[in-house]
């Protein structure tokens, strides 16, 4: 094996004889930095490792450790786990690795002692203003520029009593946002150091709380590294991981080195207690340490051919991720360190669950193979800690791996893709697409119907981050994704779209009257279909990026939640809101008793039919669909009409059985504000036995039935 010689050895460098003193070998488990009495333990893995320095610092940007403690590899080795018990250090302390051994990238060998590594386990991060992701890349002492971790205590916070919600997910809406782009822009009434951040969040949860939101998902906020982007743009939406345990330090907006630990658990604390569940996206499948030419930052340091898939050619990486690495997750050192972070943000930050970016990527072996019964995906979903935890997976890889319907598991849910998919094809008006939406709206039996389970297995979306806004769904035939500097070549070409007359903004009445009449039928059939509705960030009040549908290296006002959108378009915010909370809260039973409008629709009976009664039209050609819904145990019967065609279409109703008995309108998206939604208590009668439902729109009708009576079909 060769080895490229050092830049310098590790032992005796940066600090005087004697800073072992005191430290005694402490012990290998539990990993990372962990406070005990008078001291705390240090644990790392690796297993090529010829020489483990432990350094400490006073401050971020410092060139030099304030002590460099060596582990002995005899005293203080276990197996692969290097190990000291240092006394006298306290939470807040500073510190790293510099970790000695082959650099032999034929092998799959990636030492390199001159630099200051993170630790995999670490609870805190900070960075200093001087970071550079260049300098981790290239050959030389990074100390000064490197990321360090911070000491943390868990247990040192006060909880007040609170827990995980445990909410059913019958009950559940999800808001996909991104914590620094929900309160970035200068106009959202927040000061300078609070725009951006956790506490920020906090600021707007009245707004979450109108909007009926019941949980926040919330793109990734485990620390990453915003400069993993090309020429000179900043990775914004975060999936670029470097650590699984701390919270990302850029979205605190205190300055002290726990601020960011502490800010986190705030915001938690606070969305529990206005009832609203926290949700992450979590990357297990790649890390920011990118391909061959990537920074050494933590994990290639540590122990290369661990922590990643590598080829056939041991120097270079496979990349089912898209982003030039892939972590080797069925690996037991890694499948542990992933059990162990979702144990550690669910007992010691008290998140409610988690969301799987490009889940699929978790069922490959060592060698990218697909497992029949990937270990991690069955430790995960089998561990008790995680029994009440709702866990979603994205079903799918850059690799081409799609398994939306067929993921691994009895308790995960999914990101229905074809959800999307199909909801766009049927309101674009595409031939062939009327059958797909009526499965689509009965919770994708033909997808998720073999399992036997619940409807909420689906998570139903027609927009998230990684594509359009429901905005610019209805604006753009084409992504524009210029600025980000890849010539429009970047982003998704199959985006389903139509701008309805004009490319991007216009001040036309009429083709603004469309889009948002659109906008409104896809957040109807979201919230009506069976299953598990997540909306989008600012979709509510039609956010738009500017036809960008890549957005992960804008950090600017494409990507920021523009706070005047939601006067500008109160017709739509106020839509969701009374969508929402007849969704969450069906019926005519006293409050106590109520059930969610999804829960209903599953115990419902149904008959589909076209603009004739019992008589669906399933053509290639047709645009139209309507469904009748009998839900016995609230006396309640409902009537959907989907109109995608160009031209208003008139629909027979069901005739109703006695004479006391009538049709209401709660949604028509045809009609103006404030009679495009209205409160069931309010809603008009429908006095005709037919009605006539515009063009590219969207009817909801309830009748409340006396002594049982059921309309006639």
């Amino acid at each position: 094996m060769s080895v490229v010689p050092f830049v310098r050895p590790l032992v005796g460098r940066d600090v005087s004889a004697g800073t072992n003193s005191g430290v005694s070998a402490g012990q290998s488990s539990p990993l990372g930095a962990t406070v005990i009495p008078d001291g705390v333990n240090f644990s790392v893995y690796s297993r090529s490792a010829s020489g483990v320095e432990l350094v400490f610092f006073d401050r971020e940007e410092d060139a030099r450790p304030a002590r460099v403690i060596t582990i002995d590899g005899v005293t203080n080795r276990t197996y692969n786990y290097w190990h000291a018990f240092v006394p006298g250090v306290k939470p807040g302390q500073l510190y790293g690795y510099r970790i000695q051994g082959p650099f032999d990238p034929a092998v799959g060998m990636r030492f390199d002692p001159s630099k200051v590594l993170l630790d995999p386990y670490g609870r805190g991060v900070v960075v200093p203003t001087n970071y550079t992701r260049e300098a981790a890349r290239l050959e030389g002492d990074n100390t000064a520029t490197a990321m360090k971790n911070v000491v943390v205590d868990p247990s040192a916070y006060d909880w007040e009593g609170d827990t995980p919600l445990h909410r059913p997910a019958s009950q559940t809406i999800i808001y996909e946002m991104h914590v620094r782009g929900f309160t970035r822009h200068p106009n959202s009434g927040l000061s300078e150091p609070t725009r951006g951040t956790y506490a920020g969040l906090v600021a707007k949860i009245p707004y979450l709380q109108q909007l009926r939101i019941t949980a926040v998902e919330l793109l990734p906020v485990f620390q990453f590294d915003a400069q993993d982007a090309p020429g000179g743009l900043v990775n914004y939406w975060g999936y670029a991981p470097i650590s699984f345990f701390a919270p990302h330090h850029g979205y605190s907006s205190r300055r002290d080195v726990l601020g960011p630990v502490d800010e986190f658990r705030d915001m938690v604390k606070a969305l529990h207690r206005a009832g609203i569940e926290v949700i992450l996206d979590v990357v297990f499948n790649h890390t920011a340490e990118g391909n061959e030419d990537g920074p050494t930052l933590s994990f290639r340091g540590l122990e290369n051919n661990t922590y990643y898939i590598l080829g056939p050619d041991r120097s270079r990486y496979v990349n089912y991720s898209g982003t030039g690495n892939t972590l080797n997750a069925n690996h037991p050192v890694v499948r542990r360190m992933i059990v162990d972070s979702l144990h550690y943000w669910v007992e010691q930050m008290h998140v409610d669950g988690f969301r799987f970016d490009l889940a699929s990527i978790l069922e490959r072996d060592e060698s990218g193979n697909l497992l029949p019964n990937p270990p991690v995906l069955w430790d995960v979903d089998s561990d008790p800690a995680l029994a009440d935890t709702k866990l979603i997976a994205e079903a799918w890889d850059a690799a081409g791996l799609y398994q939306v319907g067929s993921f691994l598991g009895d308790k995960w849910t999914e990101w229905n893709g074809r959800f999307r998919d199909d909801v766009r094809s049927f309101f674009r008006g595409d031939e062939g697409s009327v059958a797909p939406m009526a499965d689509r709206l009965v919770g994708s039996p033909q997808i998720y119907g073999y399992k036997e389970r619940e409807a909420e297995e689906s998570v139903n979306f027609v927009t998230c981050h990684d594509g359009f806004t429901l905005n610019d769904l209805v604006s753009y035939n084409q992504k524009h994704n210029e600025l980000n500097g890849e010539y429009n070549r970047d982003g998704a070409d199959d985006n389903r779209s139509q701008n309805w007359g004009v490319e991007g903004a216009t001040d036309d009445p009429m083709v603004e009257k469309l889009r948002s009449r659109q906008v409104k039928n896809f957040l109807t059939v979201t919230m009506v279909s069976l299953g598990l509705p997540m909306i989008l960030m600012g979709d509510e009040v039609r956010r738009t990026q500017r036809g960008n549908n890549n957005a992960y290296c804008q950090d600017n006002e494409i990507s920021w939640f523009d706070w005047t959108l939601v006067a500008k378009h109160a017709d739509v915010h106020r839509f969701v809101t009374l969508l929402s909370a007849q969704r969450l809260m069906a019926g005519f039973r006293p409050e106590r008793q109520r059930q969610s409008l999804n829960q209903l629709l599953q115990e419902a009976r149904r008959a589909w039919h076209g603009v004739r009664l019992g008589e669906p039209d399933w053509s290639v050609s047709s645009h139209s669909l309507a469904t009748s819904v009998t839900c016995p145990n609230e006396n309640l019967f409902l009537y959907l009409i989907l109109n995608a065609y160009w031209e208003p279409l008139e629909f027979e109703l069901p005739p109703m059985s006695h004479d006391d008995d009538s049709w209401h309108r709660w949604i028509d998206t045809n009609l103006d504000s404030p009679d495009d939604i209205v409160e069931w208590q309010a809603a008009p009668t429908v006095k005709s036995c037919t009605y006539l439902a515009g063009p590219r729109s969207v009817v909801a009708l309830f009748a409340r039935l006396s002594d049982h009576r059921r309309p006639r079909l």
